[in-house]
């Protein structure tokens, strides 16, 4: 973006594995100057997912203290002189252990933290497939493809980093943004609370133009929810689940791809887990040539 409307600013972040790491690396592409402060044995990210953790450290300082070591600790001090937000992603009791209150507010930085839960469960530990569970977005027993309450965990950090340096630029003193994954989760859960997307319901299966079907070689992924969507589907390959199963069966997936953008109709081929689609839509195209 030409003119990045983080520049200048300026995050010390403290936040290891996920929901810290994808927020940090938003605020960079926002612009913002990021240097992120790891224990000595690393983030547990990095023996995860290196790839990942890479791509989310980009255009980042990486420094490891720590921070219950004096040398370090006055180390950490000094990144904290030229900081505007702080960001962390532990439980209230380790952010307090920290003993940091006294110096943000002292320095005017503000804080953003990520934690688990709020008030009487604060203290209670668990993780992206916790909070799914409680809220009703797991089909058990599989797990979860995606780390929903992380990523929107995430992205909710970001916002709060926006708001906090809105409320320090009006003078705001000791700025303080808590961002929960617990209440992450239960935004996520509302197209299943609500009787949307779960098993059975209006985008869980009820609708026959709105699934996923098995191709020749393939599968199909149907998302013709508007009656003009729907009627391209019913007119040109088919209405009822019978009829489209029967018909999508019958042809190679990329025959259904290329049949969706000739007739307007929202037609895509599912891309196996960890490929990514444009790879898997070159594949098969490649593959039913041959």
């Amino acid at each position: 973006m030409s003119h990045p409307p983080l520049a200048g600013i300026v995050i010390v972040s403290v936040a290891i594995n996920l929901p810290g790491p994808l927020a940090a690396s938003r605020l960079v592409e926002l612009g913002a100057k990021v240097i992120k402060v790891e224990p000595p044995q690393g983030d547990p990210l990095k023996i995860a997912a290196p790839a990942w953790y890479d791509e989310l450290t980009a255009g980042q300082d990486v420094i490891p203290l720590d921070l219950k070591d004096p040398s370090s600790r006055s180390r950490f001090e000094e990144l904290l002189e030229g900081a505007d937000v702080l960001l962390t992603s532990m439980r209230p009791s380790a952010l307090a252990r920290l003993n940091l209150v006294e110096t943000l507010r002292h320095r005017g930085i503000a804080l953003v933290e990520i934690v688990g839960h709020d008030g009487e469960q604060a203290e209670q530990p668990g993780h992206d497939l916790t909070y799914q569970a409680v809220h009703g977005t797991l089909l058990p027993p599989a797990l979860p493809l995606v780390p929903v309450a992380d990523m929107l965990g995430a992205e909710r950090a970001v916002v709060a980093t926006l708001a906090a340096l809105r409320q320090r630029d009006q003078g705001v003193q000791g700025v303080h943004e808590r961002v929960v994954l617990d209440a992450a989760a239960h935004a996520a859960a509302a197209g299943v609370r609500h009787g949307l997307t779960s098993p059975g319901a209006v985008l869980g299966g009820a609708t026959p133009s709105y699934a996923i079907y098995a191709t020749a070689d393939g599968f199909i992924a149907v998302a013709a929810i508007e009656p003009h969507f729907a009627a391209h589907l019913a007119a040109h390959i088919g209405r009822t689940r019978k009829e489209l199963t029967r018909e999508f069966a019958s042809r190679p997936t990329v025959h259904w791809t290329e049949l969706g953008l000739a007739h307007d109709i929202p037609l895509v081929a599912v891309a196996p887990p960890g490929k990514p689609a444009a790879d898997h839509a070159l594949a098969t195209t490649a593959a039913t040539q041959e």
